[in-house]
């Protein structure tokens, strides 16, 4: 086979048959109304591209506290579940499956742009040491609260609503975000958690919330419906995992493994020998995303065995007809990164497919 034959066969996810390897990334479109419901043009967007195997959608806020940008969508409304509705029956309407990534950004807010208005809340009282864009500019993101043991239990809470909230809402099932220096990462990393209870020191115990949010979330919806995406070795949001943290992703793709999810979707972020351990270690789907991958290595990873199936991010949002481009060798559209967050259509709903550039 091809890399192209390989990526067009159908892949097993974990209730569901999908049609073909490829999977849109998740990305923040800050496109959301005010209160975070996701409105006409976000059915409109994702519908576009159902074409694909699987749409992961943007990261969404499980509760107030998880938010950190302007106009983010969230998931825990009555509203919220009424947009997202209409995005979801857009999806299905076109053939497509939509998961619903679960994002809660712990330190990486700014009160301004949450709608309690309050301190964000982190593993530790640790600031991040950048910058958070606002309705009045950038700001410096203050020092979070540290969550208490209570709070943990009431954050592991808002997950599992949460994730009861997509599935009334239409989803096929939800991504835990563990990825990109938000509030999961930041309990796997040193530098941003120096507790000394059971949440914190030890690679177990720096492990312990991922899990305990995974697996209420299987029992809320059924595992075959959870996933979680991972970033091993990223330094988004100043987190340094420090020399064992590769341990600790050897540790945690084992104990979600045992819950049977649907599967796990990792960046790669260049540790071959690391990525080669928890494909070796993880027995349901694999999805990979690597940065920056060029078109004519689309399929390589499926091919190798390396991953089940492939998520691609800039390539997809500008290009609706991303799989008739691949399949046919055409031109891919270049994405606007001008509008990439927030605003109209433009850059959003307005990208050309094959047809309309032909007509």
């Amino acid at each position: 086979m091809t890399l192209r034959t390989h990526t067009f066969t159908p892949a097993r996810l974990g209730r569901y048959t999908l049609s073909n390897r490829l999977v849109m990334s998740p990305m923040t479109r800050s496109r959301a109304k005010q209160d975070g419901t996701p409105g006409e043009l976000t059915a409109e967007y994702y519908a576009q591209r159902a074409s694909v195997g699987l749409i992961v959608a943007e990261g969404t806020q499980p509760s107030d506290d998880g938010q950190g940008y302007l106009t983010t969508p969230g998931i825990y409304t009555a509203a919220h579940i009424a947009g997202w509705k209409n995005v979801t029956t857009a999806v299905h309407d076109k053939g497509g499956r939509i998961f619903i990534q679960l994002m809660h950004v712990g330190r990486m807010s700014h009160p301004d742009n949450t709608p309690h208005h309050r301190q964000a809340v982190a593993p530790s009282a640790i600031a991040p040491v950048s910058q958070m864009f606002t309705a009045t500019g950038m700001q410096d993101i203050p020092v979070p609260r540290a969550l208490s043991t209570e709070d943990i239990r009431q954050t592991v809470a808002d997950f599992r609503y949460a994730a009861r909230a997509a599935i009334d809402a239409g989803a096929d099932g939800v991504e835990i975000h563990g990825a990109n220096g938000y509030l999961l990462q930041q309990f796997f990393a040193p530098n941003a958690n120096t507790r000394t209870d059971q949440y914190g020191g030890s690679i177990e115990n720096r492990a312990r919330f991922a899990i305990e949010v995974a697996k209420a979330i299987a029992e809320e919806i059924g595992a075959d419906r959870t996933a979680m995406r991972l970033s091993p070795g990223s330094t988004l949001g100043g987190i340094d995992e420090g020399t064992n943290g590769p341990d600790l992703y050897r540790y945690l793709v084992v104990e979600l493994d045992k819950l049977g999810l649907a599967y796990i979707h990792v960046i790669h972020n260049g540790d071959d020998q690391l990525m080669a351990d928890l494909r070796a270690r993880w027995k349901q789907a694999l999805i990979l995303n690597r940065p920056g991958r060029p078109r004519d290595q689309i399929g390589a990873d499926v091919a190798s065995g390396l991953a089940d199936l492939e998520a691609y991010g800039q390539m997809v949002l500008a290009n609706p007809d991303f799989v008739v481009r691949l399949k046919s060798g055409a031109p891919m559209n270049t994405a606007d990164r001008a509008a990439f967050f927030g605003g109209t259509a433009q850059g959003y709903t307005d990208y050309p497919a094959l047809v309309a550039t032909a007509a």
